[in-house]
C-alpha cells in the first residue's frame, strides 16, 4: 500500500469508533500521509447562547483533522498540545473546512498546523497541534 492508500484505510477505521466525528456530521474530503481535509455544516444545536457557533466545535473540527492527519501513517498518534485562535464568527449554516498539514515530524513527536475557512474561504479558526506518536499499528 502506498502512503495515500494507507491514509484512507486508518481514517476510515479511526471514524467507525469516533461517535462525536459522526455526530458533528464530518465529512473526511481527503487523506494523505500527514494531511488530512474535512468539512461540517453548522447546526442550531452547535451555537452558544451570542447565536454564533460555539468554540468548542470549530476548535474540535480542527481536533479530528489533527487525528486524522497525525494518524495517517499507520501508528497511533495522541495529542500532547493544542492551541486555536478563533479569528472571525461562525454561524449556523455555515460549511467549515478545516485542512491539517504537518509541519515536523520526528520519532516521537510531530507538530501539524490546521486552518479552518467558511464557505467564503474566511478563516475562522487558526490551530496548532503537537502529538505523541506511539509504536504501536493501526492496521
Amino acid at each position: 500500500m502506498n502512503g495515500k492508500e494507507i491514509a484512507e484505510k486508518v481514517t476510515a477505521k479511526m471514524i467507525l469508533n469516533d461517535e462525536f466525528s459522526r455526530w458533528l456530521g464530518i465529512e473526511v474530503v481527503e487523506q494523505n500521509s500527514g494531511f488530512s481535509k474535512l468539512k461540517m455544516k453548522i447546526r442550531k444545536e452547535m451555537l452558544n447562547g451570542f447565536h454564533i457557533c460555539h468554540g468548542g466545535v470549530t476548535f474540535s473540527l480542527a481536533d479530528s483533522a489533527l487525528a486524522f492527519a497525525s494518524n495517517s501513517y499507520g501508528k497511533i498518534a495522541v495529542a500532547l498540545e493544542t492551541s486555536i485562535a478563533f479569528t472571525a464568527p461562525v454561524y449556523e449554516g455555515d460549511e467549515l473546512t478545516a485542512i491539517a498539514e504537518e509541519q515536523s515530524k520526528g520519532n516521537s513527536v510531530a507538530v501539524y498546523n490546521v486552518t479552518v475557512t467558511n464557505q467564503s474561504g474566511v478563516k475562522v479558526g487558526i490551530f496548532r497541534g503537537t502529538v505523541y506518536l506511539t509504536k504501536k499499528e493501526h492496521l
